[in-house]
């Protein structure tokens, strides 16, 4: 498996973020994939790095619209302030469930985060005061980046939105490939190819798995605050169980166990979502048998297609050699 260093993988991700612009008309569409590449770096950290197949990821993704729009328009709290509060929060409801769920394994185990996302959706659904129910938070705004009174810089054009999302984007890129490099990171892994083996080390590995979910959850629930400023709206859907659905489906579709590969399953969704759904109303069909044909051919992803095509190229050999081996 060919593994990228750190700083490769840091340029890739610094590269999408300024490709998108030069190839793209819509600075809402750009957002959207980086916006969703974080929330797949965070299911990537549980499914890839620590072997958890959660579908509770959109609990944390609704979480943290609910806050910042919560704070944004019923306490006017300064942008940065609440965006810091959505992380908490989504740390937070992360250990919460985490505590629970880490005590089961396999089918249970996605059986509990299952149950979780259902009921928070529904406690969302009964709590129309405060999330609006399921006409969801209306008006939410955005507005401009500032410290101490100071604007530092405006928010209003989607591709000043843009810039922000995308320098938030490289920061948490930068810190997931400092956390997965590291002892930490490497426990994880341990912990996902022979749990057994990482308890009899000596690892505590409750509190491991507690903690990826805690950096997963925060990491989630900032990008469910950006949606909610872009869109202007904290929906109901953005805490049901389809959005987790959507998050694992694209962390699947770019592969797990590469930080990089989450940049390139949102990208891809996101683009071909927008792209298919301007041909025929049931795109979602089509999206239905290219999931098929990713778990027959691509059980890597994207990024395993990548490898193999790469691998492919460097062992075929060049015309001359092979005139040369035949002249021999």
């Amino acid at each position: 498996m060919i593994r990228l260093k750190s700083h490769m993988q840091l340029v890739l991700a610094l590269l999408v973020a300024l490709i998108l612009p030069l190839c793209m008309q819509s600075g809402s569409l750009a957002t959207e994939v980086l916006i969703y590449a974080l929330a797949v770096l965070g299911c990537n950290l549980l499914l890839g790095f620590t072997g958890l197949l959660s579908f509770g990821q959109g609990i944390f993704f609704g979480l943290g619209s609910y806050t910042v729009g919560i704070l944004l328009t019923r306490f006017a709290l300064p942008m940065p302030l609440a965006l810091a509060a959505a992380v908490v929060v989504g740390a937070l409801a992360a250990a919460f469930v985490g505590w629970f769920a880490i005590r089961q394994r396999g089918t249970y185990f996605v059986m509990l985060t299952l149950a979780f996302a259902q009921m928070f959706y529904f406690l969302a659904y009964s709590l129309p005061h405060l999330t609006g129910g399921d006409n969801g938070l209306l008006d939410v705004p955005r507005p401009p980046l500032s410290v101490a009174g100071a604007e530092l810089m405006s928010l209003a054009s989607p591709w000043q939105f843009y810039t922000f999302v995308a320098v938030c984007f490289l920061i948490v890129f930068w810190l997931l490939l400092r956390i997965t490099n590291s002892v930490f990171g490497r426990t994880l892994l341990a912990i996902r190819d022979n749990e057994a083996r990482a308890a009899a080390v000596g690892y505590n590995v409750k509190m491991f798995k507690l903690a990826a979910f805690a950096i997963s959850g925060a990491v989630t629930a900032l990008a469910g605050a950006f949606l909610a400023m872009m869109t202007g709206i904290a929906p109901l859907s953005s805490i049901e169980y389809h959005t987790s659905e959507m998050i694992l489906v694209m962390t699947v579709i770019g592969g797990t166990g590469n930080l990089f590969a989450s940049v390139l399953g949102a990208a891809f969704y996101v683009l071909f979502a927008d792209w298919l759904s301007t041909l025929w109303p049931r795109w979602l069909m089509l999206l239905g048998f290219l999931l098929i044909a990713v778990s027959l051919f691509m059980q890597k992803g994207l990024w395993g297609l990548g490898e193999r095509l790469w691998l492919s190229i460097r062992r075929t050999p060049a015309a001359g050699d092979t005139t040369k081996e035949e002249s021999a």
